[in-house]
């Protein structure tokens, strides 16, 4: 044996410790801004980002505003997939899928704009007799 043994830096449950915190913290700041809305999930799911590779696609749903375990469900049953299957193991038809019925109901649910409306000057109430002697009142 010939060759020589690694010695690692820390010791491995602290390394991993290390790691497992920097995941979280990251995962918080992913789930941050999907629910102030500078990303959209279906940029998460389609682009799967390092921090939410083993993120499940349930949490990341829930992150959005509005939406709970139980709209989280209902929306996974309408493409058959598991709470639990984690955004790293999407195969490309199923990030395809769940990007596209995610624009979906984001552009049915928003509002439409609702027209600008000009209003005519109204004019002041004439408290005054009229030429032909009588009020008027609008």
């Amino acid at each position: 044996m010939t060759q020589a043994a690694r010695i690692s830096p820390a010791p491995q449950h602290l390394v991993a410790l290390e790691r497992a915190n920097r995941v979280r913290l990251a995962r918080a700041e992913l789930k941050r801004k999907v629910a102030s809305g500078n990303i959209s999930a279906a940029e998460v799911i389609l682009t799967c980002p390092w921090e939410a590779d083993s993120m499940t696609v349930s949490d990341l749903l829930g992150s959005q505003r509005r939406w709970g375990q139980t709209r989280c469900r209902r929306f996974l049953q309408t493409i058959p997939m598991s709470e639990n299957k984690t955004v790293g193991t999407l195969t490309d038809r199923q990030r395809l899928a769940v990007a596209e019925l995610l624009t979906a109901q984001t552009v049915a649910r928003r509002p439409a704009p609702e027209p600008v409306r000009h209003q005519a000057a109204v004019p002041a109430v004439a408290s005054a007799p009229a030429a032909t002697g009588v009020l008027v009142a609008v």
